[in-house]
């Protein structure tokens, strides 16, 4: 989301909030065995572990908008942590995690990024999830070197940024995603629809970032494949804070379209289709989403209609999927811990966890400036392709090159801190259980 807030509201808030993080800070020393403390109910911030050694934060949401996704990405970053103190840790020392919840909230990122940043003084952070949060995150990290690797901000935004050079200091790149611009998915879901037989598509988004990005791509590309946006010239871009949609809903279903796609977050996005449904808008059309709503909650959202059956059962969507070489001993791993197969996101968020330690240990530092210069230098070829992070951590302690090969992907990071991935397509069945029903490439 991309607030306009004033720099002296920003500021206040953001010192403000950075105290009431910082006094609400709970320690441990001792991680847990099931992959380490997520954030308690009523707490801001956990830290797991305490050290001289490598000090990276967390900056993700368990509260707001995105919290039901969100509370099961997080865990993934504690269990990186615990695995790699387990075979030594990062240049001889335990790794020190501190986590904060970003409430889903630009203003409370920011906040959060503050305290990460300047009290807690972190070299590098895995967050955060929404693009909104992010964009104000990262105006705080590059400033004070922190590497900002997200493992779920997709908005084309931070291409356009980057390549301008808004995320460099010291001729230093600050920021990285392991999870691919929205670019490549709007042109996945643009062929999904294409492969339907859909001509007439009809968009409504969230008005941030993620959504106004993601909207622009999609037109661009499934207009190159000959389909027809209805609403093009008359954009249906929903406040975040909304909670009536009656009119957005009318708005976005006139042109009788052969298909909606739904640019949402779980929340308000169960409450637009509710309201379509009630209308009696969406008999007929095929609703299309994205990454934002896939989580188990959202049919259950949405409701039942008065036939019993679940209203968005039969939508389609599509998310970024993992197909990495570590993907199948991170399955493993999350699922002895867990109990569940990972949640969506959660590889991804393992992935730039351990981007961070190993850069660390490639520069034989522990700060922001030493992760910035051999982030891409793991990442990317040439080096000894490896997908355990221990493996990697002790052929860098030998003096030896690697590229990793991470969970979600080959993780191969651009000039741009993007990466490209490929995309699950997924389904809500007549259960109202959500599935994955194919996979889906950007071009």
């Amino acid at each position: 989301m991309k607030k306009n807030i004033s720099a002296f509201t920003l500021a206040v808030t953001t010192l403000l909030s950075s105290l009431l993080l910082y006094a609400c800070e709970s320690t441990s020393n001792n991680p847990s065995s099931n992959g380490g403390n997520t954030t308690p109910a009523g707490s801001t911030a956990t830290t797991i572990a305490s050290g001289q050694g490598l000090k990276i934060g967390s900056l993700l949401p368990t509260t707001g908008d995105l919290a039901a996704i969100g509370q099961q990405m997080v865990e993934s970053v504690p269990l990186l942590v615990n695995t790699v103190n387990a075979c030594g840790g990062v240049n001889g020392q335990p790794v020190t995690l501190v986590q904060v919840d970003d409430q889903t909230d630009p203003r409370s990122g920011a906040a959060g990024m503050q305290k990460l940043a300047t009290l807690d003084k972190v070299a590098g952070v895995v967050g955060s999830f929404a693009s909104s949060v992010s964009s104000a995150a990262v105006s705080i990290a590059v400033p004070n070197k922190v590497m900002l690797i997200s493992p779920g901000s997709t908005s084309p935004v931070f291409t356009e940024k980057a390549a301008k050079g808004d995320f460099k200091k010291d001729n230093l790149n600050f920021w990285a995603r392991t999870a691919p611009p929205d670019t490549y998915q709007a042109q996945a879901l643009a062929q999904l629809a294409s492969q339907k037989g859909f001509k007439r598509v009809a968009t409504v988004v969230i008005n941030n970032d993620y959504g106004v990005g993601f909207e622009k791509a999609f037109v661009q590309a499934f207009e190159k494949l000959g389909g027809t946006v209805v609403n093009k010239n008359r954009p249906v871009r929903y406040d975040p804070k909304a909670t009536t949609f009656d009119t957005e809903a009318q708005a976005t279903f006139a042109g009788k379209p052969d298909a909606v796609l739904g640019v949402f977050y779980e929340e308000t996005g169960s409450l637009f289709l509710k309201s379509a449904y009630q209308q009696g808008l969406t008999k007929g059309v095929q609703i299309m989403l994205t990454d934002g709503v896939k989580s188990d909650t959202f049919p259950d959202r949405v409701g039942k209609g008065s036939d019993g059956k679940y209203i968005v059962a039969g939508a389609i969507g599509t998310v970024p999927g993992s197909n990495g070489k570590g993907l199948k001993a991170f399955t493993q791993l999350w699922q002895s811990k867990k109990g569940t197969p990972p949640a969506p996101y959660a590889a991804h968020a393992w992935d730039a966890a351990a981007l961070l330690v190993l850069a660390a240990q490639a520069a034989k530092q522990n700060t922001g400036v030493g992760i910035a210069s051999k982030l891409r230098e793991v990442a990317d070829p040439p080096g000894i392709e490896v997908s355990d992070v221990c493996e990697g951590l002790k052929l860098l302690k030998e003096g030896k090159k690697i590229n990793y090969q991470g969970a979600s992907g080959n993780v191969d990071i651009d000039q741009n801190g993007d990466v490209v991935g490929v995309y699950d397509v997924w389904t809500v069945g007549d259960d109202g259980k959500i599935k994955t029903i194919g996979q889906v490439s950007p071009k």
